[in-house]
């Protein structure tokens, strides 16, 4: 058996789990609501305020779903309670985040200014010219918005110019030496 595929998931309180025909699946919670449709051999349940995902057969292929599907349904179940968020930061000189309106706004070095509007339900927040906070209810946007951003200016590995997150180490590499000998 999966590990991760036969742990029950807890729906809190203030969290609806709607399973329909065809393997849908909705969540609805304080923070949101998502809908996602799961492979259709996955036998998905719900029994005593828990959501239990079961498999056919030990199939290889059922078994990787398995897994997968008990973390995509978590996932969505979190999201909806807590959010999830992604922290970059901005280093170099000149380079600066701003928000105007729903767009991002970022200077990053080039001849022009780049234009970032999010994707719906995700909420790009800029506490000083330097953080960029993106939150939602859906991981997988938050880290896809998130990896475009950074994707924008990627950090340097000489000076750390760039955008990175916030968790991340870049290694940095020396630069050249005094003169060459011949």
């Amino acid at each position: 058996m999966s590990r991760i595929g036969k742990q029950p998931i807890a729906i809190p309180a203030g969290v609806e789990v709607e399973l329909k025909e065809g393997n849908t699946v909705t969540v609805k919670g304080p923070k949101g609501e998502m809908t996602r449709t799961f492979h259709p051999t996955m036998q998905i349940s719900k029994e005593d305020g828990k959501v239990l995902i079961a498999r056919p057969s030990d199939d290889k292929f059922e078994r990787s779903l398995h897994g997968l599907t008990r973390s995509l349904l978590h996932n969505m179940v979190d999201g909806v309670t807590k959010g999830f968020s992604k922290k970059l930061e901005i280093t170099g000189v000149g380079y600066r985040a701003q928000l105007q309106g729903n767009t991002l706004v970022l200077h990053l070095g080039y001849s022009h200014q780049i234009d970032m509007i999010p994707p719906e339900g995700i909420k790009v927040e800029v506490p000083d010219q330097n953080h960029i906070t993106v939150s939602g209810c859906d991981k997988q946007v938050v880290g896809e918005f998130a990896a475009k951003i950074r994707g924008k200016r990627p950090p340097e590995p000489y000076k750390g110019k760039g955008i990175k997150y916030s968790d991340e180490h870049i290694r940095r590499k020396e630069g050249k030496t005094g003169a060459s000998k011949k």
